[in-house]
């Protein structure tokens, strides 16, 4: 059982249900001149040429050049991008056409640095030779007074910097990211610093005599 729509003049589209020769199989409606208009559950509703027309088709899987995307009120059929012949969604391609090479999920012109264009599988091929890239060091934090720091009222400041870009096995090893440098804490008021057990008395000018 399927359901046949059509429309008369000035009136609205109807739908009646009826055995009918002009529903394909996988129609949940349709109409003598567009085809299907939706389709079943779980199958996708694809617009395929007929001559100068389009007409609706309801398809288990999508077509050659096609993604299926599903959504609660419609499963539908999208075209790829223009470079790739076949894609597993928008903006990742699996087979590109003649002429493009795929790279992670892309079609490029050309491949990139250090990769081989295989013109018989349509990919770049070979080690990618990726160098290492850091940013920027950040600014020198407060000076903190560590355990391991032995020196009278000495600290150590600290600076770091991310890694941007990491190298590729045969590439070198990255710079070192994290530098530390001594400092001299400033003078504060009277306080007590937890060193496992020890309790130290910080530095205090005016307090000497206690000490």
């Amino acid at each position: 059982v399927a359901w046949l729509c059509s429309r008369k003049s000035n009136f609205p589209v109807k739908c009646s249900s009826s055995v009918s020769r002009l529903c394909a199989t996988g129609c949940e409606t349709c109409s003598a001149l567009n085809g299907c208009l939706s389709c079943k559950p779980r199958l996708f509703f694809h617009l395929e040429l007929d001559g100068m027309k389009q007409r609706g088709t309801c398809l288990s899987s999508c077509p050659r050049g096609h993604y299926g995307t599903r959504s609660p009120r419609i499963n539908t059929c999208t075209r790829c991008k223009d470079d790739c012949a076949f894609c597993f969604s928008e903006n990742f391609c699996t087979r590109c056409h003649p002429g493009h090479f795929l790279f992670r999920g892309k079609c490029e012109s050309s491949c990139p640095n250090g990769l081989t264009p295989n013109t018989a599988l349509g990919e770049c091929t070979g080690e990618m030779h990726l160098h290492c890239e850091v940013g920027e060091w950040t600014d020198w934090s407060a000076c903190i007074w560590k355990k391991t720091v032995r020196e009278y009222r000495r600290g150590e400041e600290t600076r770091t910097r991310q890694i941007l870009q990491t190298p590729s096995v045969s590439s070198d090893h990255c710079p070192h990211v994290s530098e530390f440098r001594k400092c001299v804490m400033k003078k504060v008021t009277p306080a007590f610093f937890l060193n496992e057990k020890l309790c130290l008395l910080q530095y205090i000018p005016h307090l000497d005599h206690l000490g």
